[in-house]
């Protein structure tokens, strides 16, 4: 995951050197004031959603403990434990080869007749 560089306050204390034909000084600040305020909203909005993420995480795990007969409970426990159902490719492969010489074989067969 990537890192945050600049804090709000980073933004706010950057100075930049002046140069003959350079930028309105006035407009660079209002500008940056601007990007501090949206940089200063990402960063809530994004301990707003780690807060919530874990606040679920912790309640989907309370519900599956007080519940372990639930279909939730089972579904999740089904897809740790692989065991109980192993298709392996092989087997997809012959369900398709079933299936194409069902569908296929048909039309060969029929474009065969109409060729005599």
């Amino acid at each position: 995951m990537a890192s945050i560089i600049f804090t709000p306050k980073d933004i706010f204390d950057q100075d930049f050197k002046t140069a003959v034909r350079g930028y309105s000084k006035q407009e660079v600040d209002e500008f940056l004031d601007d990007v501090i305020k949206d940089y200063e909203t990402y960063s809530a909005l994004v301990k707003e959603l780690r807060e919530e993420n874990s606040r679920l995480k912790q309640e989907l795990s309370k519900r599956i403990q007080e519940a372990p007969n639930s279909t939730a409970s089972q579904v999740h426990q089904s897809f740790g434990d692989t065991t109980q159902t192993t298709i392996t490719n092989f087997d997809i492969l012959k369900r398709l080869s079933r299936l194409e010489k069902e569908v296929f074989g048909k039309q060969i067969q029929a474009s065969e007749l109409n060729q005599l």
